[in-house]
């Protein structure tokens, strides 16, 4: 009895994964008795339900979803039963995200906000993962913001978009480092 508590408790925590067959078994009605697929999207389609969402959630869980779906064609809610019926293929081991490093750009870009790139990603790069420059930006007057992590100073590198290059070693092809920040001023009147 002890392994059957066992593997109950392993299958209520159990998360349902895209691929999964379920087992889903409906007291009051044997015909409605049936496997189904988790599709892609984590979505499974039952009749008298509909298209529920199965993905990341528990047995017990979808089995009451289910229940309160179909509750509508039954005198009382329907006793739902819902088991992994097999495993979905899984892809091997999952390969490891990348590092990505936060860097930020505000003003006149046309997505400005915190982005996570990847470590080697470029100024240019960066300008365009944000979604490119506003009609209305400086061109000429963008600033790289970079703060030293050791002495906390903070150093303004000034970049000319028109001309892909600024004063000192800054240009397009400027690798950004973890927590940079861009800005894109708004142009004047007459620039």
């Amino acid at each position: 009895m002890a392994g059957l508590a066992g593997a109950a408790a392993a299958q209520s925590n159990y998360r349902i994964q895209p691929g999964d067959t379920l087992q889903i078994e409906v007291l009051e009605d044997s015909n409605l008795n049936r496997g189904v697929l988790v599709l892609p999207d984590g979505s499974i389609s039952f009749p008298l339900a509909g298209s529920v969402k199965a993905g990341g959630r528990s047995v017990d869980a979808v089995a009451s979803t289910l229940a309160s779906k179909m509750a509508s064609n039954f005198a009382v809610e329907p006793t739902v039963l819902v088991s992994v019926a097999a495993l979905g293929p899984r892809r091997g081991r999952v390969k490891a995200e990348p590092n990505l490093m936060n860097v930020y750009i505000l003003g006149e870009a046309n997505e400005p906000g915190r982005k996570e790139v990847l470590p080697g990603t470029t100024l240019l790069q960066f300008l365009a993962e944000a979604g490119g420059l506003s009609r209305f930006a400086a061109e000429k007057r963008i600033q790289l913001r970079r703060v030293d992590p050791k002495s906390g100073r903070e150093t303004v590198y000034p970049f000319n978009f028109r001309t892909m290059g600024g004063s000192g070693s800054i240009s397009g092809t400027t690798v950004l480092a973890p927590g940079d920040v861009i800005v894109v001023p708004e142009r004047r009147l007459f620039e």
